[in-house]
């Protein structure tokens, strides 16, 4: 299991990582905010002075601004991202996509200037030897956050790039309700660079992005979907991203060991 670092929003690097320890928890996802808080040269001095994996970067993307001037803007952001994740000592850098420039109806143009731009980076993602995994995000972020709403449509895009360059990332939140979850997982395959979990809770926030609960405190069938994703031969983290303000507000050592007690009995079983 990793502690994405989301999970803990009000700790700072240092007591994420303190808590990591503390609680036996052998990996950390990073947010490039907190990475900025602290510098990347300490935060990979802190990391690794504790002995923990660094599962995944979070988060690059973004690439759908319109214009030479946000392709521009795009690039440089992703390739600063590629640096830091690789200087961080983790070979996935997560890309939440984009959604639609503001004030633009064109699903399509957007889309299509994602794939370029990952085209553009890909190359340089192999420089740094870092993959970078494409989040399709639940249908109702398309507008704002991702145009890529299902695991094919990742796939789709990943599969024009090699395999250690371009990946996906499998998002419990985002992918559980798709018909199609269960053979596209199995296409994944080794396209899979992360598995992440939290469940889905109702009544949903007036802020969707909000509204995901600890595994086991909503209606997704964890383990059939863990069975799913090491099937197709994923070996790597089991990653705990959960964005609620209630968790937020909770002591991050309670957070932790809920964390823990939910991913023996939900995910990993008994």
């Amino acid at each position: 299991m990793s502690l994405n670092q989301i999970t803990t929003r009000n700790w700072s690097l240092a007591e994420a990582v303190d808590g990591c320890v503390r609680a036996g928890i052998p990996a950390i996802g990073l947010w490039r905010d907190k990475v900025a808080e602290t510098g990347v040269a300490e935060a990979a001095r802190l990391v690794r002075d504790a002995g923990l994996a660094v599962s995944t970067l979070c988060r690059g993307g973004f690439l759908t601004g319109p214009g030479p001037e946000g392709r521009r803007a795009a690039l440089a952001e992703n390739l600063r991202a590629l640096e830091e994740a690789a200087e961080l000592g983790t070979d996935t850098l997560v890309m939440v996509v984009g959604g639609l420039p503001e004030g633009s109806r064109d699903l399509v143009g957007a889309r299509a200037r994602v794939a370029e731009l990952l085209g553009e980076l890909a190359p340089h993602a192999g420089d740094f030897g870092v993959r970078m995994a494409i989040e399709p995000l639940h249908p109702m972020f398309c507008a704002d956050r991702a145009v890529i709403s299902t695991l094919g449509q990742a796939l789709d895009l990943a599969e024009q790039f090699p395999v250690e360059q371009v990946g996906v990332v499998v998002d419990s939140y985002h992918v559980w309700w798709d018909p199609q979850l269960a053979q596209q997982i199995a296409r994944a395959g080794e396209r899979i660079a992360s598995y992440q979990v939290c469940d889905w809770t109702l009544p949903l926030p007036v802020d969707p992005l909000l509204g995901r609960g600890h595994v086991g405190d909503g209606h997704i069938d964890f383990r059939a979907m863990t069975e799913l994703v090491f099937d197709a031969g994923y070996t790597g983290w089991i990653e705990v991203e959960i964005f609620n303000q209630q968790i937020w507000d909770t002591p991050g050592e309670r957070t932790l060991r809920t964390m823990i007690e939910r991913h023996r009995t939900e995910v990993a079983g008994p």
